[in-house]
């Protein structure tokens, strides 16, 4: 294991603790918690709270400070995925290698627990704990409630459910990703320099990283959901292909897929290139995700 999946693997335990904590709360019914922590306290790589805590630390802020706002962003990601299972959206059995929320317990729980990781995710971010100003507070939940909303995440899993019954071109294609994957990658990049009230050019540098990252994110998922298996993944493989949804690796073939998430992977670390060595961590997380293999 090299030292940034070390990192990545430290960062992810930390997350894991501080969402735990956030999700013991008696006032929640049982079924209810126990859901929310099925579907959150799952495993994973909590790839996009790492984003809010490495970008912080950019400025500064320790990982103590940005912690609010990374388990914010993966509160509304985990919905996401809780509610992305269902049987109107993907039907999926298995997540991260267990079963999905609404297999464990039933549908109906199962969009309770998403709901109620979307609205908590507000209430963590509106917290003075997450920033002493409250100017910074708002823009933190103005930003993510736009790119979990209708003109981000939430409209491109729209989008992804349309693709099952039409043909998209390469701009399409390019267009879903950048709403469904993309949008809470890009906040996640964004939110670190926000905290620590970054310049308009470090914001739309770490702009330019995140829409950059969450293509090459999006591209290598789309080439494990054809190279791998369910077993290293963790969950169902080649429902896509299947399902006749159109993919960047659909379209553009496998070998132009790799070189376009090579330019992607460029493309990031391009953008980082005017917070100098400070940003060798998140330049190793682009090489990442070429050779990450779930």
């Amino acid at each position: 294991m090299t030292s940034f999946e070390t990192g990545l693997k430290e960062t992810a335990s930390a997350v894991e603790a501080a969402l735990s904590q956030r999700l013991a709360d008696e006032n929640i019914p049982a079924q209810l918690a126990e859901a929310m922590t099925h579907g959150t306290l799952n495993g994973g790589k909590r790839l996009r709270p790492y984003l809010v805590i490495q970008t912080a630390s950019l400025f500064g802020i320790s990982q103590a400070d940005a912690m609010p706002t990374a388990i914010a962003l993966e509160c509304i990601h985990c919905y996401s995925l809780i509610h992305d299972d269902l049987p109107a959206m993907d039907n999926d059995d298995i997540r991260r290698g267990q079963p999905t929320v609404h297999k464990a317990f039933d549908e109906a729980t199962a969009i309770l627990a998403g709901d109620s990781l979307l609205t908590l995710a507000f209430e963590i971010l509106g917290h003075k704990n997450s920033h002493p100003n409250p100017a910074i507070r708002a823009n933190l939940v103005t930003r993510l409630a736009k790119a979990a909303g209708a003109a981000g995440m939430a409209g491109g899993q729209m989008l992804d459910l349309e693709a099952e019954t039409k043909t998209l071109n390469e701009a399409e294609i390019r267009r879903l990703q950048l709403l469904k994957t993309g949008a809470l990658i890009l906040f996640g990049c964004e939110a670190g320099g926000v905290l620590a009230g970054a310049s308009e050019a470090e914001l739309a540098n770490l702009g330019r990283y995140g829409k950059a990252i969450g293509a090459a994110f999006q591209i290598k998922d789309d080439l494990l959901d054809i190279e791998s298996t369910q077993e290293t993944m963790g969950k169902a493989v080649g429902k896509d292909e299947a399902a006749g949804k159109a993919t960047l690796v659909t379209n553009l073939g496998p070998d132009q897929a790799h070189l376009e998430l090579d330019i992607q992977i460029d493309k990031a670390i391009s953008a980082l290139e005017i917070f100098g060595t400070r940003a060798d961590t998140l330049c190793d997380l682009a090489r990442y995700m070429k050779s990450r293999e779930k």
